[in-house]
């Protein structure tokens, strides 16, 4: 299941900058559908006028009339497989004494996987796969406001059943809610300002429900400013900034005493236990939803506390917290394992002599002073787009896609034809060579009636 493992890492590496060992589960959710979004750097929130707002920003829906069916194909990850593809349907109906019904239905397709044991042999192949089907509402506040809810189910199919001494199978259903807003005319005439809080629900589960992982519940504001706006010619700005409301923490020394855990729940000694005396837990979790809310905002910077790194990156250490000091043999200022010299300090963990380093030469004491507002700050994923439409026919599209944790900085391009109540886009996504992302091309149909 090595490949299967790859594609997971890089789904989350991609859509959800993740600073622990898990951040949320059912990742597929937040990979963005529509070739006319794709080529706009994704961004869309305070756009959402067509029937791809059942996705970007349900309460869209309540501004349009009439009926539409939209669909969009895209190879996915075309720098990593040839076999991942991503599918795309959304239909809405207007009706004028209740508002407007729409929905969705997502397909990802992850390839044949090659099956093996816990010793390595080969057990055959397998194919996995996602699916979600959420249903839309929104109706109008006011003429120029607007709300919308979704209701989902999703589906993940990684495998029909555990390896080895692991049970159960390989798949998790679960349910969510999405809220949106849309505000047209926000402060100034040309300006829409948009709100959609997406994948509110219960964790995600598969083998092991002690190891479930929180839904990627993502917060979008997103600006839309009509540039020009005339009969003939339009071009209008659009910026998203996500804010994913996950608060997960790496394993963490909360009480400072340099341990990881010993403890039980209850605070009594209990040598292997994940507890603190405190009794709050400091091996690798995430907040309930409900707390994750608030939290999510500040984990990285105001809360946290020692952490242990270890070896293989955060959250694999020793359970252990520093121990160690480092000479500076070249006078660079800089821990170099290959020009400085590992010394073991004396004492306790949690002791002011105590080494601040591992043996890997990560500082592992004072983590928590060290982080600031900059550590929150970097998570967010900002999106920027511009749309030129001659008339209401043929449209340009360009746009950026930044976000600094997951290392993305990708220009994208776009171009849409309409015609007779029937549409066409295309986006394309632009990167490094070699990046996973590079080369990604969408192909999105619309059909108006």
């Amino acid at each position: 299941m090595k490949r299967l493992g790859i594609i997971l890492s890089l789904l989350i590496v991609i859509h959800v900058p993740a600073f622990a060992q898990s951040e949320a589960g059912a990742i597929f959710l937040l990979i963005a559908p529509g070739a006319r979004a794709g080529g706009m750097g994704e961004a869309q929130v305070a756009v959402a006028n067509d029937a791809y707002a059942s996705y970007w920003n349900p309460a869209g829906l309540g501004f349009l009339e009439g009926s539409e069916l939209a669909m969009m194909h895209v190879n996915w990850l075309p720098g990593l497989a040839d076999d991942l593809y991503y599918e795309f349907f959304a239909f809405r109906k207007k009706y004028p004494t209740l508002g407007t019904v729409g929905g969705h239905l997502i397909f990802l397709n992850l390839g044949e996987q090659i099956r093996t044991s816990e010793t390595g042999e080969l057990l055959g192949t397998f194919t996995s796969y996602m699916s979600a089907f959420a249903l839309s509402y929104s109706a109008l506040i006011s003429p120029t406001k607007s709300f919308g809810l979704n209701a989902k189910v999703s589906y993940q199919h990684l495998v029909e059943i555990g390896a080895g001494s692991e049970k159960g199978k390989g798949t998790s259903t679960d349910f969510g809610f999405d809220v949106g807003y849309l505000n047209k005319e926000w402060l100034i005439p040309n300006l829409t300002l948009g709100l959609n809080l997406a994948n509110l629900g219960p964790k995600v589960s598969f083998i092991d429900p002690d190891q479930a992982d929180p839904q990627p519940t993502n917060l979008t504001i997103g600006l839309n400013y009509a540039l020009v706006k005339s009969e003939f010619n339009k071009i209008n700005i659009v910026y998203d900034v996500d804010k994913l409301l996950v608060a997960s923490y790496p394993d963490m020394d909360w009480d400072g005493d340099g341990y990881i855990g010993g403890f039980d729940e209850d605070g009594n000694l209990s040598p292997g236990n994940d507890y603190n005396e405190e009794g709050n837990l400091e091996v690798a979790h995430s907040d309930p939803i409900y707390k994750a809310i608030f939290t999510s905002w500040v984990d990285d910077w105001l809360i946290g506390g020692d952490i242990d790194k270890g070896s293989n990156g955060t959250g694999e250490g020793d359970k252990i917290i520093g121990g160690y000091d480092w000479v500076d043999l070249d006078g660079d200022g800089k821990i170099d394992l290959e020009d400085n010299e590992m010394v073991s300090t004396d004492g306790s963990p949690g002791d002011e002599n105590w080494g601040k380093y591992n043996e890997y030469g990560e500082k592992e004491v004072g983590n928590s002073k060290d982080r600031s507002i900059s550590n929150e700050l970097d998570k967010l994923v900002h999106n920027l787009g511009m749309e030129y439409w001659y008339g209401e026919y043929f449209a340009i599209r360009t746009g950026f896609y930044y976000d600094k944790t997951g290392k993305i900085s990708n220009p994208t391009f776009g171009i849409g034809l309409r015609f007779a109540g029937y549409g066409f886009d295309f986006g394309y996504t632009y990167g490094e060579t070699g990046h996973p992302l590079t080369n990604t091309m969408r192909f999105s149909l619309n059909m108006e009636f």
